[in-house]
């Protein structure tokens, strides 16, 4: 799953007023001793969360472009604004004219800070609220500025919410306790295993500002973020306290008191101590005002900037994975379990809604978003589903090319037997998160599409199979998917996979498999990521194949310098199409890696089905799992 804009309403917002007021804020001593002449306006949160709540969705609300990716910043005379490739077309059809779209990776769009320093007049202000930009993003915007003699000055009252008048609430949803049944290890244990950590790197305190982080720390859930099972809250832990700041209405429950022991702590070091969201930033003065010159505090380096310059520089340890993200990612037994059962639910769900799309097409009343809605219905009867784990990617023909497309009604197409339907859905249950895409026919499909669909096929089959030794990053293994488009002068533009959470974020650090990145850490076993190359013809097809698989220990005939080995498990159970393959392209091994995967779909799914008395499905999936000679 890619990650992707969310509702792309095509018609400009009108921003004149707004710019209007914004700039007079500029200008307004209230909110500093001298008026400023720029104004950055990032699309994050206070915890660089890559899906926000409506509240921090401040640059869309300024100059209306809604895509994931994208920084405003406004001048006394300009306003311009930086996405990516992916959204250059829905960001000029989103912007109104007193917006300059700048191109990001084109060669003639100048970066944020050199198209500052070509229009701003010397010695210049440059403002941003410094609670939603990164330490790394200040740090390098700021020696660009003052290299060219202006100065980037933190701006304490965010200026959007100054000019926000019907801005909502932020969401304060009931909290969710995880019993160890789920999360394999209890709070208190991950607690002691951190401060081992800590202890080991002589570090004595630890500010954890990544919403998910949190979650799993305390083994608690969320709906603060639509998509995400997460809670607005911050943690600091040291060697004997643990505080906690949340909106300290959402601790009334007795059941949430009595897991986090909040009223009979079993050890006074295990005790955690609650204040308000808000206090964060005047706790952790405190704390650093009592530090010795050798104490160190460990922080994230995508933290705020706002906290981690409150921790002064010589105590400061910034990480770029901090040990609760590097957990994490690693899933124990019960997760695992937990996951499995959450892909076992998720397929019987996927089959039904093919067995379903095949009856209907043909009439021709499904469309991209009633198909979209028909898999949500189907995944929401399955036990403990709390709800989509991303916005559903449904796109049929043209629309499938569109690498990021979510179906609105001004694009919404019909599904019909003469063109190719992808869709990239997945879903949050209380034992495990899913994210899967397949890439169906329900018609004849073309020479030309099977061909594609067949590479990308040998590509996802050439990562899910492939055996390397303990210590590989995943980029290593991102030309294996590409291997067999290559030769044929095809590829895609997007990385081969993420690492996925256990009932959390659906995309999570800090193991991936991409050609963009070369700061993943090694997989290890038990760790779970996304396999899923593609092809995308502009203006006719879109062809991706996804499975959520588990890094595994794997048996070898030799065992160099007694590294040991590692491969993949499928997760994700749902049959692919052997319709859309050009089987004389698979060699021997691919056809059984084919058959053995399909069988399992339908040993395992086939069983399941069984349970649940869902017939038809059942009829359809031993249809879609014949073996192929």
């Amino acid at each position: 799953m890619f990650f992707l804009g969310s509702d792309t309403a095509m018609s400009p917002k009108i921003t004149g007023e707004l710019l209007r007021q914004l700039r007079q804020a500029m200008k307004n001593c209230k909110f500093f001793s001298e008026p400023i002449q720029a104004y950055i306006i990032p699309s994050g949160d206070a915890h660089q969360s890559e899906y926000i709540a409506l509240c921090d969705c401040r640059r869309e609300f300024i100059c209306g472009f809604n895509g994931s990716a994208g920084t405003a910043i406004v001048t006394e005379q300009h306003a311009a604004m930086w996405t990516d490739g992916r959204y250059f077309l829905q960001a000029s059809q989103q912007m109104d004219n007193n917006w300059t779209l700048m191109k990001m990776g084109l060669k003639e769009t100048p970066s944020q800070e050199d198209w500052l320093i070509s229009i701003l007049p010397e010695n210049s202000k440059v403002g941003v609220d410094p609670w939603i930009i990164a330490a790394d993003q200040w740090k390098n915007m700021s020696r660009a500025l003052t290299s060219a003699g202006h100065s980037l000055v933190a701006v304490q009252e965010n200026l959007i919410d100054a000019v926000w008048m019907d801005r909502p609430e932020r969401p304060s949803t009931q909290l969710r306790t995880l019993g160890l049944e789920y999360t394999g290890i209890s709070w208190q244990d991950k607690i002691t295993a951190l401060r081992g950590k800590m202890t080991k790197r002589k570090v004595t305190w630890f500010v954890a500002t990544a919403l998910d982080e949190i979650a799993w720390l305390f083994n608690l859930r969320g709906a603060d973020i639509e998509y995400n099972p997460v809670f607005f809250a911050y943690a600091i832990v040291g060697m004997n306290t643990i505080r906690l700041f949340v909106d300290l209405k959402r601790l009334s429950a007795a059941p949430l008191r009595e897991h986090l022991q909040l009223d009979s702590p079993s050890k006074p070091e295990l005790s955690i101590r609650t204040f308000p969201y808000e206090s964060v930033y005047t706790e952790l003065q405190a704390i650093c005002a009592a530090l010795s010159p050798k104490d160190k505090v460990w922080i994230c380096d995508k933290a705020s900037c706002a906290l981690t310059q409150v921790i002064p520089k010589g105590n400061r340890s910034a990480i770029p994975y901090t040990p609760l993200c590097l957990a994490k990612a690693v899933k124990n037994a019960n997760e695992i379990q937990g996951m499995k059962v959450a892909h076992i639910k998720d397929a019987v769900a996927l089959c039904e809604l093919f067995a379903w799309l095949e009856k209907e097409i043909p009439k021709g009343a499904v469309t991209e978003i009633s198909a979209a809605d028909k898999a949500e219905d189907l995944r929401s009867q399955q036990k403990d589903f709390v709800g989509l784990s991303f916005p559903t990617i449904s796109s049929v023909g043209p629309n499938g090319a569109i690498i990021h497309y979510r179906p609105l009604p001004e694009t919404n197409r019909t599904l019909s037997v003469n063109e190719v339907y992808l869709i990239d859905s997945g879903a949050q249950y209380v034992d495990g998160t899913t994210d899967v895409t397949r890439t169906m026919h329900f018609g004849t499909p073309s020479a030309f599409e099977k061909e594609c669909f067949t590479y990308v096929l040998k590509g996802h089959i050439a990562v899910s199979a492939a055996v390397f030794p303990n210590g590989t990053k995943g980029h290593l293994l991102d030309s294996f998917a590409r291997a067999a488009l290559w030769e044929s002068g095809l590829d895609y533009l997007h990385g081969t996979g993420h690492g996925v959470g256990c009932f959390l974020n659906v995309h999570e650090g800090p193991c991936g498999i991409s050609y963009k990145t070369f700061a993943d850490e090694p997989l290890e076993a038990g760790m779970i990521v996304s396999d899923e190359p593609g092809y995308y013809e502009d203006g006719c097809f879109g062809i991706r194949i996804e499975n959520v698989v588990l890094v595994v220990p794997s048996e070898t005939k030799y065992n160099y310098r007694n590294r040991g080995s590692l491969t993949f498990e499928p997760l994700t159970l749902v049959p692919i199409q052997v319709k859309m393959m050009s089987t004389e392209l698979l060699t021997q091994k691919e056809r059984d890696w084919v058959n053995e995967y399909n069988r399992k779909c339908r040993e395992v799914i086939g069983a399941e089905m069984q349970r649940q008395g869902r017939k038809e499905a059942l009829d359809w999936l031993i249809r879609e799992t014949q073996p192929i000679v």
